[in-house]
């Protein structure tokens, strides 16, 4: 059985990854995987349930017993995993401004990030994936010979932060998350590296859809 082909997308905060993703995703037909919003899930499961996200015992028993369930969706002719809880999927939910906050507690813990690694490689059996994240092609899927590492200044993504409504400190972001203990943001080998402060999305998807293309020629 042929094996599904995995694109990795990784980088910095607000450096285009979902928006770059689901363009991918879309041009080439594959599933579209964002695993942010997984993290994310668990932060929101946390708050309505009251367990302090700042308390990594409790998160990690949270995350061990929750019921979950992975399922494929079509939206707006996207096909893409989400992550169901107890039967449902809180898709405005882990988009407060309270949800974004608790995620980066969560998502540090070494049991959280063990779990959900082994969820997003069981992501395979919808085929085809355009994955993104932060760990993808360092943690996730370092196999894939098709990584990709987005990039921008800080002050150019500070920017689209600042346009989408959302004021947080990326500098301070940037830094948890390349000196997390485990998974830290950082370059996988073989990624192409595309800085995109000066690119629009539609260049950048262009660009990272000529090397998928240039590569799986190669295979």
């Amino acid at each position: 059985m042929k094996q599904p082909i995995i694109i990795a997308i990784d980088g910095t905060s607000a450096s285009g990854k979902s928006t770059n993703a689901k363009l991918v995703a879309r041009a080439l037909g594959y599933v579209y995987v964002d695993t942010g919003a997984m993290y994310r899930t668990l932060a929101w499961y946390c708050l309505k349930s009251r367990i302090d996200v700042q308390n990594a015992r409790a998160v990690a028993a949270a995350c061990r017993k929750w019921k979950t369930k992975l399922e494929c969706a079509n939206a707006g002719g996207l096909r893409a995993v989400r992550l169901r809880v107890e039967d449902y999927f809180p898709e405005k939910e882990i988009r407060t401004p309270e949800t974004a906050a608790a995620v980066p507690h969560v998502a540090a813990i070494p049991r959280v990030r063990k779990w959900m690694v082994k969820r997003q490689r069981e992501c395979v059996q919808f085929g085809n994936l355009v994955m993104e994240g932060r760990d993808i092609g360092t943690n996730v899927f370092p196999e894939t010979n098709f990584k990709f590492y987005l990039d921008a200044k800080l002050e150019e993504r500070s920017r689209r932060r600042a346009a989408d409504g959302v004021q947080e400190n990326l500098a301070a972001r940037d830094q948890r998350d390349s000196q997390r203990a485990t998974a830290p943001l950082m370059i996988g080998l073989g990624a192409k590296v595309i800085n995109n402060s000066s690119m629009t999305s539609e260049q950048t998807s262009t660009a990272i859809l000529e090397e998928i293309r240039k590569r799986l020629a190669a295979k």
